[in-house]
């Protein structure tokens, strides 16, 4: 699909790992990125690093400011000023088990901040088309299996539960404002710049360590729990997608197949040919949520028939695609690895 360059674009949580493939995305489809990010004591743009511009450069395309989305002030200037074609709303505190810790926090920026973003939009009077960042732990203890774009929400979570706001909120701005708002609902993606604290890279990272010496266990939570993990890369793509249609709507995006930690954990160590991973992991109950979700799976066939978009990366490939990142961090590889124990 052709679309006309220099585009503006504003993405909020830019430096995350969905911000991050997306702004390499947008770039090379001609785009002018804005990307609102967090002030810190610490430089926090090491996922953006491949596309960074010195803000002194000439003819740069890709602009950081700082913000957050618990300041309307700063939304609201913002959204005047950079006058974007397109709004990523990613930014989000995203850890559910974190959301049990600081679930005022939580409701603040993943609910509360989406309506201060819609409002910025509306008032400010730019036409701007806007997508929302859902998440399949809006299913929650799921009603439905497989869940699709009519599944009733369950949400266990403030996480979740905020996110639910956050969808119905942008549907009735949608309908009541006639705005351009699609909400995604994106089932578990991964990739190699996931956040080290979330299970996936844990493992991945935690392997790692353990091969090179730097740990000697991975401690996780509930192993049963299944999820539908994605490539973080290929979801980027449908989130564009949604906004290049005539008409907003909301979309699942997803693999169509779940699997539990436990499988994910021995893909892993499998690939490595260790078949007594049990003894490198251990359960610690500190990692429970209050309350679970068991099971997720998605139907991405609307995706499919309206966006044209599907998977390419499914589960197998996605658990190589991370465990080779992380190997190469301390020096090996999959190969390297067979190899030196063959």
């Amino acid at each position: 699909m052709s679309i006309e360059t220099n585009k503006i674009a504003l993405i909020t949580g830019v430096t995350g790992q969905d911000g991050s493939y997306l702004t390499e995305l947008l770039l090379s489809k001609g785009y002018i990125v804005h990307g609102l990010i967090r002030r810190a004591s610490t430089f926090n743009t090491e996922r953006i690093e491949p596309v960074y511009q010195d803000p002194h450069a000439l003819h740069r395309n890709l602009f950081l400011h700082y913000g957050d989305l618990s300041d309307a002030s700063n939304l609201n200037q913002l959204i005047k000023n950079i006058k974007p074609d397109e709004i990523y709303n990613l930014g989000a505190q995203s850890h559910v088990k974190v959301s049990f810790e600081i679930p005022e926090y939580t409701a603040n920026v993943d609910a509360l901040g989406t309506l201060r973003l819609l409002d910025a939009v509306r008032e400010s009077g730019v036409n701007s088309k806007i997508y929302q960042a859902g998440s399949s732990e809006m299913f929650g203890d799921v009603l439905e299996k497989p869940q699709k774009e009519t599944t009733p929400f369950n949400p266990v979570s403030p996480y979740a539960a905020s996110k639910v706001f956050s969808h119905h909120l942008c549907k009735i701005y949608r309908d009541g404002y006639g705005m351009f708002i699609c909400n995604g609902i994106l089932f578990n993606h991964e990739s190699p710049r996931r956040g080290k604290t979330f299970v996936t890279r844990k493992i991945t990272t935690g392997i790692a360590n353990i091969l090179s010496g730097k740990q000697d266990k991975i401690y996780l939570g509930n192993l049963d729990a299944k999820r539908d993990w994605g490539y973080a890369k290929e979801y980027v793509e449908a989130m564009w997608l949604m906004l290049q249609q005539e008409k907003p709507g909301d979309y699942v995006v997803a693999t169509g197949e779940t699997h539990s930690i436990k499988e994910f954990l021995e893909e892993a160590f499998g690939l490595l040919k260790i078949s007594d991973w049990q003894k490198y992991v251990g359960v610690d109950p500190k990692y429970y949520r209050p309350v679970e979700v068991d099971y997720l799976l998605g139907d991405y066939s609307k995706a499919k028939k309206e966006l044209g978009w599907e998977p390419k990366v499914k589960f197998k490939d996605l658990v190589k695609i991370m465990l080779d990142e992380d190997l190469k961090s301390v020096g090996l590889s999959i190969d390297k690895y067979l190899k030196k124990n063959e």
